[in-house]
């Protein structure tokens, strides 16, 4: 007797030393996520900011511009984008993985319900047997890679959050493009017919000085190929008007007899209303979900390296279960509490053919992968910010230069009839000079569409007033930004 109880006491020394021995093996390798040196946003903007005027925020931006057409088809396209259903269950399926990546790091508990009747064995009559009980499981988080994992399921989640508000933000940017185009793109057809007319009259009057003998045939038939290179014009822009509406109907998911309504309301603002944007880039690109949401993927990558690692570690799993029982023999009930602890198992990794280690190794890459993606969508930010403000800046020289274009037209047009009048100007000339005037107007109109552009693409550039807040607080960033002179 005394000699089983020393063997099995030795069987308990050599399981503790076993266990003991393969913990001081993995304790080099301990699960952890790894950091990334990243290069800092600039320092200042290169191209000049647009700080003229009343300064509007961009979440109010939209509504500062007092167009509820356009608030109208914008909120009627997100109710009908199905890139925003796509981003909305994206969401839930994170949140689901999120939730299953906490519950790791709880018992599982479940209950069971038995109820059996029969005759098993001769001589002792019918046994009744009822059972409930509970069951309950848990790993041990020995290294913590389950927090790890809980880490990484939560970023996942921000980054689905913040991945729906860029689908927004895009939307919002992309139907005011559209409507923007649809408004602009009226006044630019009535325009072009009016030049049209104006080649038709130019026609008319040279048949009639060739029927006097004053002009060659060839001025006629010149004549006849502007009209035509005219009507032409005219016919395209009116094409690309019912294209824009076409565009628009598409978007809002809205009857097109209503959208047409709503691009030819009144109240339009010819002015847009000054954005403020931050001095800093970096905190305008912070401002920019899809920036946010690729920081998120890589901190997601980050927790997929320390869970590859944590699979070279012991798994330490405990069981139980408790729950009463009665059994019922020849009329003879009996009630007790049956429970069990155990097992207590322990899985120790000892050889996989290199597996463990490839996931490793492919986890690592596909971490440094999301650093590149990480450091490409930042520096596309600044780009994007950049373009559209030196878009702006042009537009707005370009307006100036627009505006004494046709201030010079009028003049042109008033002094050409005037001399008419006097008898010194033919009809030609009059209509020479009004397709002058028509077509400075036209250049006036059409930058004004390109000025809105470039403040719907800074709007859009700029994240559209969107705040990392609204998805919580969550595991801080893996990223460290570079000091000054150091190498990446």
């Amino acid at each position: 007797m005394k000699h089983l109880q020393n063997s099995a006491l030795y069987i308990r020394r050599c399981s503790i030393a076993t266990v003991t021995a393969a913990l001081l093996l993995t304790a080099c390798t301990l699960p952890h996520q790894p950091r990334a040196p990243v290069t800092k946003t600039a320092l200042q903007w290169q191209a000049p900011l647009p700080h003229q005027g009343k300064l509007h925020d961009l979440q109010a931006w939209w509504q500062a511009q007092a167009d509820p057409s356009l608030l109208r088809l914008m909120e009627s396209a997100q109710n009908a984008s199905p890139q925003l259903s796509q981003a909305l269950s994206a969401i839930a399926q994170a949140r689901a993985s999120s939730a299953s990546a906490r519950a790791t790091l709880l018992p599982q508990v479940g209950a069971g319900v038995s109820l059996s009747r029969g005759e098993s064995q001769p001589d002792v009559g019918v046994t009744t047997t009822a059972a409930a009980s509970l069951q309950a499981s848990w790993e041990i988080d020995l290294v913590g890679a389950n927090q790890l994992v809980k880490e990484g399921a939560l970023a996942q989640l921000q980054s689905s959050q913040a991945l729906w508000h860029d689908a927004r933000v895009a939307l919002a940017a992309e139907v005011a493009y559209a409507y923007y185009g649809a408004r602009a793109c009226r006044p630019l057809s009535e325009n072009a017919l009016a030049i049209a007319q104006s080649y038709d009259q130019t026609v008319r009057l040279s048949g009639q000085l060739l029927a006097a003998g004053m002009v060659p045939a060839s001025s006629l038939a010149m004549a006849r190929s502007a009209a035509a290179d005219a009507r032409s014009r005219w016919l395209e822009q009116s094409a690309q008007c019912d294209l824009g509406i076409k565009a628009l109907v598409a978007l809002s998911s809205l009857p097109e007899a209503e959208v047409r309504g709503l691009v030819r309301a009144p109240g339009w603002v010819q002015d847009p209303p000054t954005l403020a944007l931050a001095s800093l880039p970096a905190q305008t690109i912070a401002q920019r979900p899809d920036v946010f949401a690729a920081e998120r993927d890589v901190l997601k990558a980050a927790a997929l390296v320390a869970g590859a690692q944590a699979q070279q570690w012991p798994r330490l799993t405990i069981n139980g279960s408790i729950g009463p029982t009665q059994f019922g023999v020849g009329g003879v009930d009996k009630h007790l509490t049956t429970w069990s602890l155990g097992p207590l198992s322990l899985l120790v990794p000892v050889f996989d053919a290199g597996q463990r280690q490839s996931n490793i190794e492919a986890a690592q890459s596909n971490f440094e992968s999301k650093v590149s993606i990480y450091q490409a969508r930042v520096r596309g930010a600044v780009r994007e910010v950049e373009e559209a403000l030196v878009q702006l800046q042009l537009n707005s020289d370009r307006i100036e230069q627009a505006q004494r274009s046709y201030s010079y037209a009028q003049q042109m047009h008033t002094a050409v009839l005037a001399r008419q009048r006097q008898g010194m100007a033919t009809g030609l000339e009059v209509q020479e000079a009004l397709r002058g005037l028509l077509a400075a107007d036209a250049q006036r109109t059409g930058l004004m569409w390109d000025s809105r552009r470039a403040w719907v693409g800074l709007y859009r550039a700029a994240g559209g007033g969107w705040d990392s807040t609204t998805v919580g607080a969550g595991p801080p960033s893996v990223l460290q930004p570079l000091h000054s002179g150091t190498q990446q």
